[in-house]
């Protein structure tokens, strides 16, 4: 049985640096600047998850929420493919051996990944060429922002292999990305979305080149890291949360983000350099 447990204090101390951390299962690497790049490298098989990656992908998104240095996350992929999703015979050929509730404990793993990409601080930019599927897509799907190419072909394939199409929160992301019909032909259906599908649906913001993909995602997210990251992080907080909330309750969870982004020197730095005709400098603090 393997298990897939966290240890009890990965972090030891909480706020330190990632920029030195070193990936076992794919690459990690981040720029003085702020950003800070996963790339998803075994371009062989179109690089697919396994049950390690999976493990170190919940536990490196966890540790961010702790990072001092990282500020934005770009999510990519080796050799022209993003993701194939998870390994076929390193994962699924395993699971079938195991019991239901060892199943358990992987899907609610899987599940753990996506929970730690949506609750992490910083935001996440998909860089998505190529491939793009299964649990792939669902890491594409929890990005914060997605950038493609034409060659981009999205699947939610979990009914091809003869599961249901509610996987790692698929049911509840995927419509209030693409709306509920859309997302209801894909996630029955297991069909490619294609790039053009994808940017017309609200899927991807933006198309590229694939020479150009990677080098226009970091630059959006150096942008992102030059900004107030601290509203930024209010942000994504606010957009993760106001989901279960109604309307009164969104503009007073809103009052509350504001008045608490007003006590940062960032808010400051932007009255100061308004009044002086400046372009403000932020410090994310």
């Amino acid at each position: 049985m393997k298990h897939f447990v966290t240890p009890a204090n990965p972090m030891r101390s909480q706020f330190k640096p990632l920029a030195d951390y070193n990936a076992q299962h794919f690459a990690w690497t981040c720029q003085a600047n702020g950003v800070g790049t996963l790339t998803l490298n075994r371009p062989e098989r179109k690089n697919p998850l396994t049950f390690d990656s999976y493990a170190e992908l919940r536990d490196l998104f966890a540790a961010l929420k702790f990072a001092t240095d990282v500020k934005a996350v770009v999510i990519t992929g080796a050799g022209g493919n993003f993701c194939s999703g998870g390994d076929v015979f390193e994962i699924i050929g395993p699971l079938l051996e195991m019991s239901l509730p060892e199943q358990l404990e992987f899907t609610r793993m899987t599940g753990d990944l996506v929970r730690t990409m949506r609750n992490c601080p910083q935001p996440i930019l998909g860089a998505i060429d190529g491939i793009c599927a299964g649990a792939g897509a669902m890491m594409a799907l929890a990005c914060d922002m997605r950038l493609g190419t034409a060659n981009s072909k999205t699947a939610f394939l979990f009914t091809r292999v003869g599961l249901a199409g509610a996987d790692m929160a698929a049911c509840a992301l995927l419509p209030r990305m693409i709306g509920q019909g859309r997302a209801s032909e894909l996630l029955y259906t297991g069909r490619v979305m294609t790039a053009q599908e994808g940017l017309n649906w609200g899927f991807f913001n933006a198309l590229h080149e694939p020479q150009d993909l990677l080098a226009k995602t970091q630059a959006l997210a150096a942008e992102l890291c030059a900004g107030p990251t601290f509203g930024h992080s209010m942000t994504k907080t606010m957009l993760q949360h106001e989901w279960a909330m109604t309307i009164d309750q969104a503009i007073e969870a809103e009052a509350q983000a504001q008045a608490i982004c007003m006590q940062t020197q960032d808010f400051q730095r932007a009255f100061d350099a308004f009044s002086s005709k400046q372009k403000p400098v932020f410090g994310g603090d």
